[in-house]
């Protein structure tokens, strides 16, 4: 949009010129009221408009795109606290202001914002709880919607950040990574009545299925998120990770909203 503006602007310079040139030397009984006069209306009223607006989408999402600013840059994961409306919308797709707690890969957690133009369609995906991945830049309170990162990149981040958290342990996050990817029924999940940090620790039964289509069941704790426990009900398919020689610990794969 600024380069619509600028272009807008220049355009709006050389036809203003060529007002003056008019003025200064026409030779009709007004000379100062000739065709270009509309160049320096639109350089007053609809320049500073453009670049408004341009003002307004930047770092907003717009048709999706990753600001060049944050290309590159380092990727946290942000559970939503509210959201609001900012009053812009750009073809139906209203643009919120989320405020969001951030986590980053070195373990630190602070209070970010994101103004971003969401579809309709996705407002279900912007809500309290709802974690979100998003790049920042070390020192600002300002973060963009991570829409450019392929999904294993974004699992990735999780469970680093997970790690550092102490959510999860080496172990674990080995398997996350070099684990074999197949599917599980959840049997049950109950609480233990046992909190680490400021998560439940629920005892989960699984029926886990190995790649040649056998099955083995297994029981472990585990922390639950409110994403997992939305995840993971008993009954459900969920995605799982293990290690092919050792059956006797399995990896929820949880993923992020991209």
């Amino acid at each position: 949009m600024k380069i619509v503006a600028w272009i807008v602007a220049l355009v709006c310079l050389f036809v203003t010129y060529l007002y003056i040139k008019e003025g200064i030397t026409g030779t009709g009984p007004m000379p100062w009221l000739n065709g270009f006069i509309a160049a320096p209306l639109t350089g007053v009223i609809v320049v500073p408009m453009l670049f408004r607006v341009g003002a307004l989408l930047k770092n907003s999402g717009f048709g999706g795109k990753v600001p060049a600013a944050y290309r590159g840059a380092p990727i946290g994961m942000g559970t939503v606290v509210s959201v609001a409306r900012t009053g812009l919308s750009v073809n139906d797709q209203p643009q919120l202001l989320i405020t969001m707690d951030v986590d980053t890969q070195d373990g630190r957690n602070y209070r970010a914002q994101a103004k971003q133009l969401v579809d309709l369609t996705d407002m279900h995906a912007v809500r309290p709880g709802s974690l979100l991945p998003v790049r920042y830049m070390p020192g600002s309170d300002k973060v963009v919607l991570a829409t450019d990162a392929p999904q294993q990149e974004l699992q990735l981040v999780l469970d680093r950040i997970r790690l550092a958290k102490g959510l999860i342990t080496p172990r674990q996050l080995q398997i996350s990574q070099q684990g074999m990817e197949t599917r599980a029924v959840v049997l049950s999940m109950s609480p233990t009545g046992e909190i680490r940090g400021d998560r439940a620790v629920v005892s989960m039964t699984m029926r886990v299925t190995r790649p040649d289509g056998s099955t083995f069941e297994l029981v472990q704790e585990k922390t639950v998120s409110p994403e997992m426990a939305a995840h993971a009900q008993p009954g459900a398919v969920v995605r799982v990770r293990y290690l092919a020689h050792d059956e006797s610990e399995v990896v929820i794969l949880i993923p992020a909203q991209p």
